[in-house]
């Protein structure tokens, strides 16, 4: 690995991650950074958070920054109503021109939850923000699960905006199960290369490999890391 995207929670951790960063050869190209922005009093608070952070990521090359707006409450059944989906677009427009004004991209990112109700969370965002200030980071495990484990619906996605794909977060699964690797399963990675690259889209490419209740564990995560990364550098090849 050459690379790593953090989560980070305050300007104070990438301080920490920095002479880490260098001690172990990494880039940190792009970084995960949690926002409320649902909420109108919370927005403007939680955009100036992200931009602090931001700021200091920008210090040591980061060049994506990466949000998922928090849901109201993980695990249940609560939704956001269409003023707050408004409120959120809005609000993710406007962190995105922040972002751009610093010379960063702001890249968009979805779980499941998102894909609830013909997905009008996921949608809102897309077509209630300018794609001038906010792009699409692609879990494309996390659309194909929040769509019922549909292939056909994550390639619907790539024909919907395919050209806002600015980051690609890649995780495998067998039969609904995260793998303990990446590589073929019920995702057609080699098909969604295949795609981006005849638009002519290469995005920033992260491996995000995790386990669930069924993941196999037949080796160590080291052994697991290399041979993840050697199937991703071969299925993306082209994209060097």
């Amino acid at each position: 690995m050459d690379g790593y995207e953090p989560l980070a929670n305050n300007p104070q951790e990438i301080d920490r991650l920095g002479p880490l960063l260098k001690k172990h050869g990494l880039e940190m190209r792009s970084l995960y950074v949690n926002s409320i922005l649902h909420e109108r009093n919370k927005a403007d608070e939680s955009i100036d958070a992200v931009l602090a952070i931001a700021e200091k990521a920008k210090g040591i090359g980061t060049k994506i920054i990466v949000t998922n707006p928090s849901p109201i409450r993980w695990g249940g059944l609560e939704n956001k109503d269409d003023a707050q989906l408004k409120v959120q677009a809005t609000a993710l427009e406007k962190l995105g021109r922040l972002l751009q004004a610093m010379g960063l991209t702001l890249s968009y990112h979805n779980h499941d939850i998102e894909l609830r109700n013909a997905a009008r969370e996921f949608h809102h965002m897309m077509l209630g923000a300018d794609p001038a200030y906010v792009t699409l980071c692609l879990d494309a495990h996390w659309i194909y699960r929040g769509a019922g484990n549909s292939a056909v619906a994550l390639f619907d996605v790539l024909k919907l905006y395919g050209p806002r794909i600015t980051e690609l977060h890649l995780r495998q699964s067998k039969d609904n199960i995260w793998t303990e690797t990446f590589g073929e399963g019920d995702i057609d990675y080699p098909a969604l290369a295949k795609y981006l690259l005849n638009i002519g889209i290469k995005p920033h490419i992260v491996l995000e490999q995790a386990v669930e209740a069924g993941s196999p564990k037949t080796m160590t995560t080291i052994d697991a890391f290399k041979i993840s990364a050697r199937y991703a550098r071969r299925v993306f090849t082209e994209f060097a």
